[in-house]
């Protein structure tokens, strides 16, 4: 590494001036007087400090200031050298390294980095992630009959299940007698993956290998399950260690700090969310909510609560606290910030989701659902940012699944004109997923008869018109799917919508038959999807029973006189090619 020159000191170059570690500088002791002798150790001392990340000390040069290289710890020195020689020997080490064959080579898992001192959450993580890898790539190499993969593979896979258990026991309290016993089931499992594959190497004959193969799928699969339950009871362990840890503190910071950490872990995926939720991490959290003291902590409590609830214990544990009563609470209290009242809003998106069945036996939803349909209803009316309005949109959405009531209640509270409006306010409508919450519930109020009036009086039609056009800005799978869901729900509540005369007769004058026509005929208009095709298809039959007029005959003959799926055939084998 090459020292920076210091002031009025210009770099030398090539090899008779590399100005590295002080090496040449020292030649010039022997001819030097005794000061400048002095000036010229201390000089090489400094060089010798030039450690990476750019802490360069060369700028003191004083020999008064010799007394503070000198009570620099002479262990800590020669650790921070060993950084700069280990460096070196590890790209050596790396450029010498020879090209392996194997395709997935550069898959061999290292833990970059490794879990911190005292982490037992994340050390398990890591670990975990890293055996259930190594498990489903043995599992497609065993299915190739490449067994001198799977043989190396089990070896890894044996030594970071050995690390695991040894780590985990390191940083952790003394665990159970339960957990005990399934450390000593997996690791016989490991020995037996080893011994069995080891022999495989051995055999030739195709016959035995076949057999021997069911073996080592079988180990495999016991393996599996043993580390699944490992696990599983480790971190059971630590979530109740977190749960208790929030139920019992009243400092504000161990608060935000330990739900920070439990937030975390819902990240993780659904069933560490079910742990959770089965440990009691719902409970001690509304217990958060509830107390004026951690006021603050609202948006962060509620945020993991929504995570929590994505499977159906979370929401089971929300409706045994009152967790609904509590959320209406919160929405209908103006004193609360709009982030607070925006992450309840959130929570009831989530247990309010059509994708959960447990939803729709939420009796104390019915309670308070009015308040909380009217909270919404403002939230979006009033919402500063598009994230706010999203997370009130998506629970309104929902909502109108959830009770036809809702939708009654949506109208008498001019939903529509809030809506409507809120689509020329780019501040708060500036993607297609808010787009998709606003035309569900549209599509889902679309059902009433009083709604098309409204939806004429608001200009709805031309904004619906609108979302028949829907496309997706950066193309990635989530928006397109997105735009698809919009384009979809548009044709649906066009339909609906057109039993009414003077709607259809609006729509047919802002040319959407024009459009419907296009959606039909070219996949490329819908990216291809099928539900934009049915759902087109129905809104220009209704459309054309009001207004046939508007249609050419090559249209009517294929899109409106056979029987739909005729039609639906028709126009998705046009994006066939025939070479």
């Amino acid at each position: 590494m090459r020292r920076p020159p210091s002031n009025g000191e210009a770099a030398s170059e090539g090899p008779g001036g590399w100005g590295l570690w002080g090496v040449q500088e020292s030649r010039r002791l022997c001819c030097a007087g005794h000061d400048r002798c002095e000036q010229a150790l201390l000089q090489i001392g400094i060089n010798m400090m030039a450690l990476p990340g750019g802490r360069h000390l060369d700028s003191i040069t004083l020999p008064g200031q010799r007394l503070h290289l000198m009570q620099v710890d002479s262990v800590q020195r020669w650790m921070e050298d060993l950084k700069l020689m280990t460096e070196c020997e590890c790209m050596c080490i790396l450029q010498a390294k020879p090209i392996s064959l194997e395709e997935d080579a550069q898959g061999d898992l290292i833990l970059a980095g490794g879990p911190g001192p005292g982490d037992p959450l994340q050390l398990l993580l890591k670990r975990g992630w890293v055996i259930s890898t190594e498990l489903r790539r043995i599992g497609q190499k065993l299915a190739q009959d490449r067994w001198a993969r799977v043989h190396s593979m089990s070896v890894r896979l044996t030594c970071h299940a050995r690390s695991m258990v040894s780590e985990y026991s390191a940083v952790s309290r003394n665990s159970s007698k339960e957990m005990g016993q399934i450390e000593k089931l997996l690791m016989e499992k490991c020995s037996e993956l080893l011994a069995v594959t080891e022999r495989c190497l051995q055999v030739e004959n195709e016959h035995v290998l076949k057999s021997m193969k069911a073996c080592v799928s079988e180990t495999l699969s016991m393996l599996g399950q043993h580390f699944g339950q490992l696990l599983e009871l480790a971190l059971t362990r630590e979530v109740q260690a977190l749960v208790r840890k929030i139920d019992a503190s009243d400092n504000i910071y161990t608060t935000e700090s330990t739900t920070g950490n439990l937030f975390s872990l819902t990240q993780e995926g659904a069933p560490l969310c079910r742990i959770i939720a089965k440990e009691g991490g719902v409970v001690a959290l509304f217990k958060v909510c509830r107390q004026d003291t951690f006021r603050c902590l609202y948006p962060q409590a509620l945020r993991t609560l929504a995570s929590i609830c994505c499977v159906e214990e979370g929401v089971h544990q929300l409706e045994k606290v009152d967790g609904v009563l509590c959320l209406a609470d919160i929405l209908t209290d103006d004193s609360h910030s709009e982030a607070t009242r925006a992450e309840a809003a959130a929570v009831v998106a989530q247990v309010t989701s059509p994708h959960l069945p447990v939803t729709q036996h939420l009796s104390s939803f019915m309670e308070s659902m009015e308040e909380i349909v009217t909270a919404l209803v403002k939230l979006c009316q009033e919402a500063s940012s598009g994230e706010v309005f999203l997370l009130a949109s998506a629970a309104l959405a929902n909502i109108t699944f959830f009770d036809t009531m809702a939708c009654e209640m949506l109208l008498q509270l001019n939903a529509i004109r809030v809506l409507l409006e809120a689509c020329s306010d780019k501040q708060r409508v500036d993607t297609p997923y808010t787009r998709d919450q606003i035309v569900t519930i549209l599509a889902n109020m679309s059902v009433l008869e009083q709604c098309a009036s409204d939806i004429i009086q608001e200009n709805g039609v031309q904004l619906i018109m609108g979302m028949l056009s829907e496309k997706p800005r950066s193309g990635t799978p989530a928006e397109v799917a997105a735009c698809e869901r919009v384009q979809q729900k548009a044709a649906v509540t066009l339909a609906r919508l057109s039993r009414d005369p003077d709607v259809a007769r609006e729509a047919v004058r802002l040319s959407c038959m024009s459009r419907l026509i296009e959606l039909c005929r070219s996949p490329s208009e819908r990216n291809s999807s099928d539900a934009v095709l049915v759902a087109c298809l129905a809104a220009l039959r209704r459309l054309a029973g009001v207004c046939p007029e508007g249609l050419q005959d090559s249209d009517f003959q294929q899109l409106i006189q056979p029987r739909l799926v005729d039609s639906f055939l028709l126009c998705s084998n046009m994006e066939e090619s025939f070479v």
